[in-house]
């Protein structure tokens, strides 16, 4: 039985494999981590909702506060998605006797319907939430708006969506960048919900006049949000 002997032009090649496999096994780790970071994941979820509300035009044209509909967000950890009975005081459908009230708007729209069957039924309105964060992070809206943490910093511009998406990656890693330097992210407490407002000053140095005035800490201890 004859020996087989490898060609000579094999021992030239090895060096030229070996770096495939290297930098081919490099490219496959990064390539799965890149796609499977929030970045990638959550950043432009875009769920359809029940009722096509434009925050453009609420929170933008008619320059309605956020605090409004979601009227929780400075005295609870979670930022209450309003009850029909908000959306019904501008939307209210005829009542009992067919009378429509004068201050109604767009009282008999077809895409407020769910918004007027809700009223009728005392069913809440299914809404899709876009911002969900997992079950072991805990996350206080109103420990963040009471301190200068506008809605901005997680949300985006809402008042310029005509449906909301997710903005931010909201991973612990984009969570603790800001937690280890909040100043650029903080503006006077009052001045949380102006989603258009525009420092006169560097955000650094207002920041940094700010994080003094309230006592906020740079630190976080993992209890903090994993309870």
């Amino acid at each position: 039985m004859s020996r087989f002997v490898f060609p000579a032009w094999i021992d030239r090649a090895i060096p030229f494999a070996v770096a495939f496999a290297v930098g081919f096994g490099a490219y496959a780790t990064g390539l799965v981590a890149w796609g499977l970071s929030p970045s990638t994941l959550d950043v432009g979820y875009q769920p359809k909702q029940p009722v096509p509300f434009s925050h453009a035009l609420h929170a933008g044209k008619l320059k309605m506060d956020c605090r409004y509909c979601h009227n929780t967000v400075e005295k609870a950890a979670h930022a209450a998605v309003p009850a029909t009975a908000t959306c019904i005081k501008c939307h209210a459908g005829a009542d009992g006797t067919g009378v429509v009230s004068t201050v109604s708007v767009h009282s008999q729209s077809a895409k407020l319907l769910p918004v007027r069957e809700s009223a009728a039924t005392g069913k809440s309105i299914p809404w899709t939430k876009v911002h969900d964060l997992p079950d072991y992070a805990y996350f206080n809206h109103s420990a963040h708006v009471t301190r200068g943490v506008s809605c901005v910093s997680c949300h985006g511009r809402v008042d310029k969506m005509e449906e909301v998406v997710q903005k931010m990656p909201l991973s612990m890693s984009w969570c603790l960048d800001c937690h280890r330097n909040p100043t650029p992210h903080l503006r006077p407490p009052e001045l949380v919900t102006a989603l258009d407002w525009v420092p006169e000053e560097s955000p650094e140095v207002l920041g940094a006049r700010i994080k003094d005035q309230l006592h906020i800490e740079s630190k976080t201890n993992c209890s903090t949000c994993h309870r």
